[in-house]
Protein backbone atom coordinates (compact mmCIF):
# COMPACT_ATOMS: atom_id res chain seq x y z
CA UNK A 1 0.00 0.00 0.00
CA UNK A 2 1.74 3.56 -0.79
CA UNK A 3 0.97 6.24 1.27
CA UNK A 4 0.34 9.29 -0.32
CA UNK A 5 2.98 12.46 0.89
CA UNK A 6 1.08 15.55 0.40
CA UNK A 7 3.63 17.91 -0.99
CA UNK A 8 3.58 21.53 0.33
CA UNK A 9 3.80 24.30 -1.73
CA UNK A 10 5.60 27.46 -0.78
CA UNK A 11 5.33 29.27 2.26
CA UNK A 12 4.03 32.93 3.00
CA UNK A 13 7.79 34.32 3.28
CA UNK A 14 9.09 32.47 0.33
CA UNK A 15 6.54 33.45 -2.00
CA UNK A 16 6.34 37.04 -0.45
CA UNK A 17 10.85 37.23 -0.91
CA UNK A 18 10.86 35.83 -4.68
CA UNK A 19 7.93 38.24 -5.95
CA UNK A 20 5.11 35.88 -6.57
CA UNK A 21 2.39 37.63 -4.62
CA UNK A 22 0.08 39.80 -6.23
CA UNK A 23 -0.82 43.29 -4.76
CA UNK A 24 -4.15 42.37 -3.33
CA UNK A 25 -2.31 39.25 -1.55
CA UNK A 26 0.06 42.15 -0.32
CA UNK A 27 -2.13 44.53 0.65
CA UNK A 28 -4.20 41.40 2.42
CA UNK A 29 -0.85 40.27 4.68
CA UNK A 30 -0.79 43.83 5.60
CA UNK A 31 -4.65 44.17 6.77
CA UNK A 32 -4.02 41.27 8.53
CA UNK A 33 -0.80 42.13 10.15
CA UNK A 34 -2.57 45.12 11.22
CA UNK A 35 -5.19 43.67 12.70
CA UNK A 36 -2.87 41.51 14.71
CA UNK A 37 -0.31 44.11 16.20
CA UNK A 38 -3.71 46.19 17.02
CA UNK A 39 -4.83 43.29 19.33
CA UNK A 40 -1.50 43.12 21.11
CA UNK A 41 -1.53 46.89 21.59
CA UNK A 42 -5.28 46.64 23.09
CA UNK A 43 -3.93 43.69 25.11
CA UNK A 44 -1.60 45.57 26.52
CA UNK A 45 -4.00 48.44 27.17
CA UNK A 46 -6.11 46.49 29.34
CA UNK A 47 -2.65 45.64 31.25
CA UNK A 48 -1.62 49.26 31.45
CA UNK A 49 -5.03 51.19 32.74
CA UNK A 50 -4.60 48.37 35.20
CA UNK A 51 -1.62 49.35 36.78
CA UNK A 52 -1.50 53.05 35.59
CA UNK A 53 -2.18 54.22 39.29
CA UNK A 54 1.82 52.59 40.57
CA UNK A 55 3.48 54.05 37.38
CA UNK A 56 1.59 57.43 37.30
CA UNK A 57 2.98 57.37 41.02
CA UNK A 58 6.61 56.36 39.93
CA UNK A 59 6.54 59.33 37.42
CA UNK A 60 5.29 62.06 39.99
CA UNK A 61 7.79 60.59 42.77
CA UNK A 62 10.66 63.35 41.49
CA UNK A 63 8.23 65.89 42.11
CA UNK A 64 6.90 64.70 45.59
CA UNK A 65 10.14 64.36 46.73
CA UNK A 66 10.91 67.96 47.25
CA UNK A 67 7.88 68.11 49.15
CA UNK A 68 8.40 66.49 52.18
CA UNK A 69 6.39 65.88 55.05
CA UNK A 70 3.79 67.54 52.61
CA UNK A 71 0.66 66.66 50.52
CA UNK A 72 1.82 65.70 46.92
CA UNK A 73 -0.73 67.81 45.29
CA UNK A 74 -1.40 68.75 41.70
CA UNK A 75 -3.65 70.89 39.58
CA UNK A 76 -5.87 69.83 37.41
CA UNK A 77 -8.16 72.19 34.57
CA UNK A 78 -11.19 69.81 34.36
CA UNK A 79 -13.13 67.18 35.86
CA UNK A 80 -12.08 64.32 33.34
CA UNK A 81 -8.11 65.41 33.24
CA UNK A 82 -7.84 62.72 35.51
CA UNK A 83 -9.34 60.35 33.50
CA UNK A 84 -7.92 60.86 31.04
CA UNK A 85 -4.74 60.98 31.88
CA UNK A 86 -5.32 57.61 33.05
CA UNK A 87 -6.03 56.53 29.59
CA UNK A 88 -3.03 58.17 28.06
CA UNK A 89 -0.89 56.05 30.69
CA UNK A 90 -2.58 53.21 29.81
CA UNK A 91 -2.00 53.12 26.02
CA UNK A 92 1.46 54.49 26.68
CA UNK A 93 1.98 51.07 28.50
CA UNK A 94 0.06 49.17 25.58
CA UNK A 95 2.01 50.41 23.29
CA UNK A 96 5.25 49.15 25.45
CA UNK A 97 3.60 45.79 26.33
CA UNK A 98 2.67 45.10 22.88
CA UNK A 99 5.56 46.23 21.49
CA UNK A 100 7.36 42.67 20.59
CA UNK A 101 3.47 41.67 18.89
CA UNK A 102 3.37 44.71 16.95
CA UNK A 103 7.35 44.80 15.87
CA UNK A 104 7.22 41.33 14.86
CA UNK A 105 3.78 42.00 12.91
CA UNK A 106 5.84 45.28 11.48
CA UNK A 107 9.06 43.03 10.95
CA UNK A 108 7.09 39.54 9.12
CA UNK A 109 5.88 41.96 6.70
CA UNK A 110 9.06 44.35 5.70
CA UNK A 111 11.54 40.97 6.14
CA UNK A 112 10.75 39.19 2.91
CA UNK A 113 12.46 42.34 0.88
CA UNK A 114 15.17 42.39 2.84
CA UNK A 115 19.02 40.17 1.82
CA UNK A 116 19.99 37.48 4.81
CA UNK A 117 23.00 39.83 5.89
CA UNK A 118 20.41 42.76 6.47
CA UNK A 119 18.08 40.70 8.71
CA UNK A 120 20.96 39.80 10.68
CA UNK A 121 21.91 43.98 11.23
CA UNK A 122 18.49 44.18 11.87
CA UNK A 123 18.56 41.51 14.36
CA UNK A 124 21.68 42.96 15.86
CA UNK A 125 19.93 46.62 15.78
CA UNK A 126 16.94 45.66 17.63
CA UNK A 127 18.72 43.77 20.65
CA UNK A 128 21.33 46.95 21.13
CA UNK A 129 18.48 49.78 20.80
CA UNK A 130 16.03 48.50 23.06
CA UNK A 131 18.67 48.63 26.44
CA UNK A 132 19.68 52.14 25.13
CA UNK A 133 16.35 53.44 25.06
CA UNK A 134 15.93 52.05 28.36
CA UNK A 135 18.60 53.42 29.41
CA UNK A 136 18.20 57.11 28.07
CA UNK A 137 14.77 56.81 29.73
CA UNK A 138 16.15 55.74 33.01
CA UNK A 139 18.46 58.58 33.02
CA UNK A 140 15.87 61.31 31.73
CA UNK A 141 14.38 60.31 35.17
CA UNK A 142 17.07 61.32 37.07
CA UNK A 143 17.58 64.40 35.33
CA UNK A 144 13.74 65.61 35.96
CA UNK A 145 14.54 65.34 40.03
CA UNK A 146 17.48 67.62 39.23
CA UNK A 147 15.52 69.73 36.96
CA UNK A 148 12.39 70.43 39.14
CA UNK A 149 14.88 71.33 41.88
CA UNK A 150 16.20 73.87 40.07
CA UNK A 151 12.71 75.15 38.70
CA UNK A 152 10.92 75.23 41.37
CA UNK A 153 13.09 76.59 44.00
CA UNK A 154 13.96 79.64 42.04
CA UNK A 155 11.57 81.30 43.33
CA UNK A 156 11.50 79.64 46.86
CA UNK A 157 9.06 82.69 48.49
CA UNK A 158 5.87 80.55 46.31
CA UNK A 159 4.28 77.78 47.24
CA UNK A 160 3.99 76.03 43.92
CA UNK A 161 1.68 73.94 42.81
CA UNK A 162 2.18 71.68 39.05
CA UNK A 163 -0.41 70.81 36.66
CA UNK A 164 -0.59 67.16 36.66
CA UNK A 165 -1.32 66.84 32.68
CA UNK A 166 1.72 69.10 31.90
CA UNK A 167 3.76 67.66 34.31
CA UNK A 168 3.00 63.84 33.03
CA UNK A 169 3.84 65.69 29.19
CA UNK A 170 7.56 66.92 30.67
CA UNK A 171 8.20 64.09 32.00
CA UNK A 172 7.35 61.67 28.95
CA UNK A 173 8.72 64.11 26.93
CA UNK A 174 12.57 63.92 28.33
CA UNK A 175 12.15 60.56 28.83
CA UNK A 176 11.71 60.16 24.68
CA UNK A 177 14.22 62.37 23.83
CA UNK A 178 16.78 60.88 25.84
CA UNK A 179 15.70 57.37 24.71
CA UNK A 180 16.10 58.52 21.09
CA UNK A 181 19.34 60.22 21.50
CA UNK A 182 20.98 57.67 22.69
CA UNK A 183 19.80 55.71 19.45
CA UNK A 184 22.46 57.98 17.45
CA UNK A 185 26.01 56.63 18.13
CA UNK A 186 23.94 53.05 17.00
CA UNK A 187 22.79 54.56 13.94
CA UNK A 188 26.26 55.63 13.58
CA UNK A 189 27.67 51.77 14.32
CA UNK A 190 25.31 50.01 11.98
CA UNK A 191 26.40 52.23 8.85
CA UNK A 192 29.51 50.90 9.62
CA UNK A 193 29.06 47.59 9.54
CA UNK A 194 27.23 47.69 6.32
CA UNK A 195 30.39 49.34 4.70
CA UNK A 196 29.22 52.53 4.14
CA UNK A 197 31.23 55.51 7.14
CA UNK A 198 34.67 53.80 8.26
CA UNK A 199 35.78 54.24 11.83
CA UNK A 200 38.65 56.58 10.92
CA UNK A 201 36.15 58.72 9.24
CA UNK A 202 34.36 58.69 12.31
CA UNK A 203 36.54 59.74 14.24
CA UNK A 204 37.85 62.57 11.90
CA UNK A 205 33.84 63.63 12.47
CA UNK A 206 33.91 63.81 16.24
CA UNK A 207 34.38 67.68 16.97
CA UNK A 208 31.54 68.01 14.61
CA UNK A 209 29.29 65.23 16.08
CA UNK A 210 30.08 66.67 20.01
CA UNK A 211 28.93 69.85 18.56
CA UNK A 212 25.70 68.65 17.42
CA UNK A 213 25.21 66.42 20.40
CA UNK A 214 25.01 70.00 22.11
CA UNK A 215 23.35 71.35 19.58
CA UNK A 216 21.00 68.63 19.58
CA UNK A 217 20.49 68.73 23.64
CA UNK A 218 19.36 72.59 23.70
CA UNK A 219 16.97 72.39 21.21
CA UNK A 220 15.08 69.01 22.61
CA UNK A 221 15.20 69.41 25.95
CA UNK A 222 12.41 71.42 27.24
CA UNK A 223 14.01 72.78 29.92
CA UNK A 224 16.11 76.05 29.85
CA UNK A 225 18.89 74.66 32.37
CA UNK A 226 22.69 73.46 31.14
CA UNK A 227 22.09 70.64 33.14
CA UNK A 228 20.02 68.37 31.06
CA UNK A 229 21.46 69.65 27.85
CA UNK A 230 24.96 68.29 29.08
CA UNK A 231 24.10 65.58 30.38
CA UNK A 232 22.19 64.25 27.44
CA UNK A 233 25.02 65.69 25.07
CA UNK A 234 27.68 63.82 27.70
CA UNK A 235 26.29 60.84 27.14
CA UNK A 236 25.52 60.79 23.80
CA UNK A 237 29.55 61.94 23.10
CA UNK A 238 30.43 58.97 25.35
CA UNK A 239 28.21 56.46 23.31
CA UNK A 240 29.74 57.57 20.45
CA UNK A 241 33.70 57.56 21.25
CA UNK A 242 32.35 53.84 22.12
CA UNK A 243 30.87 52.93 18.89
CA UNK A 244 33.92 54.39 17.35
CA UNK A 245 35.85 51.70 18.97
CA UNK A 246 33.87 48.83 18.38
CA UNK A 247 33.83 50.46 14.52
CA UNK A 248 37.92 50.05 14.50
CA UNK A 249 37.42 46.72 15.62
CA UNK A 250 34.82 45.69 13.22
CA UNK A 251 37.42 47.39 10.46
CA UNK A 252 40.31 45.00 11.53
CA UNK A 253 37.95 41.79 11.82
CA UNK A 254 37.04 42.75 7.82
CA UNK A 255 40.47 43.96 6.87
CA UNK A 256 39.27 47.46 5.47
CA UNK A 257 41.97 49.28 8.07
CA UNK A 258 44.68 47.63 5.38
CA UNK A 259 44.77 49.19 1.82
CA UNK A 260 44.97 46.69 -1.01
CA UNK A 261 48.99 47.19 -1.59
CA UNK A 262 49.55 47.28 1.85
CA UNK A 263 51.98 43.72 1.71
CA UNK A 264 53.82 45.15 -1.60
CA UNK A 265 56.93 47.04 -1.66
CA UNK A 266 57.43 50.08 -3.04
CA UNK A 267 59.91 48.82 -6.11
CA UNK A 268 58.07 45.49 -6.73
CA UNK A 269 56.51 44.83 -9.94
CA UNK A 270 53.09 43.61 -10.37
CA UNK A 271 53.09 40.08 -11.55
CA UNK A 272 51.37 39.29 -14.96
CA UNK A 273 51.77 35.46 -14.13
CA UNK A 274 48.18 35.35 -13.62
CA UNK A 275 46.63 37.33 -15.89
CA UNK A 276 44.61 35.82 -18.44
CA UNK A 277 43.73 38.44 -21.50
CA UNK A 278 39.91 38.21 -22.02
CA UNK A 279 39.15 37.31 -25.98
CA UNK A 280 38.47 40.11 -28.08
CA UNK A 281 35.56 40.13 -30.07
CA UNK A 282 35.66 39.88 -33.95
CA UNK A 283 35.39 43.14 -35.66
CA UNK A 284 32.00 43.28 -37.81
CA UNK A 285 32.75 44.88 -41.19
CA UNK A 286 32.08 48.24 -41.68
CA UNK A 287 29.10 49.40 -44.14
CA UNK A 288 29.29 51.07 -47.28
CA UNK A 289 27.53 54.36 -47.45
CA UNK A 290 25.72 55.63 -50.08
CA UNK A 291 27.83 58.60 -51.99
CA UNK A 292 26.34 61.82 -51.02
CA UNK A 293 24.54 63.67 -54.18
CA UNK A 294 26.15 67.00 -55.32
CA UNK A 295 25.03 70.21 -54.32
CA UNK A 296 22.83 71.66 -55.98
CA UNK A 297 23.24 75.10 -57.82
CA UNK A 298 23.02 78.46 -55.70
CA UNK A 299 19.14 79.30 -57.71
CA UNK A 300 17.50 76.25 -56.46
CA UNK A 301 18.81 76.13 -53.20
CA UNK A 302 15.74 78.47 -52.32
CA UNK A 303 12.12 77.74 -51.73
CA UNK A 304 9.28 79.51 -52.67
CA UNK A 305 9.03 81.67 -49.84
CA UNK A 306 12.21 82.74 -50.00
Amino acid sequence: MTRLVRRKGPSQFERAADGSMTLMEHLRELRSRLFKGALGVLGGLIIGLVVADPVLKFLTRPYCDLRPGQKCEFIVNGPIDPFLLQLRVGLYIGLVLGAPIWLYQLWAFIAPGLHRNERKYTYMFVAIAAPLFLGGATLAHFVVAKSLHFFLHVNGDFNLTVGLPGYFDFVTKMMLLFGAGFEFPLIMLMLNFVGMISAKRMLGWWRIAVFLMFVFGAVVTPTPDPFGMSILAGSMAILYFGAVGVAFLNDRRKGRDQPAYAGLSDDEMSSLDDYTPEPVASASPVETFEPVDEPKPLDRRYDDIT
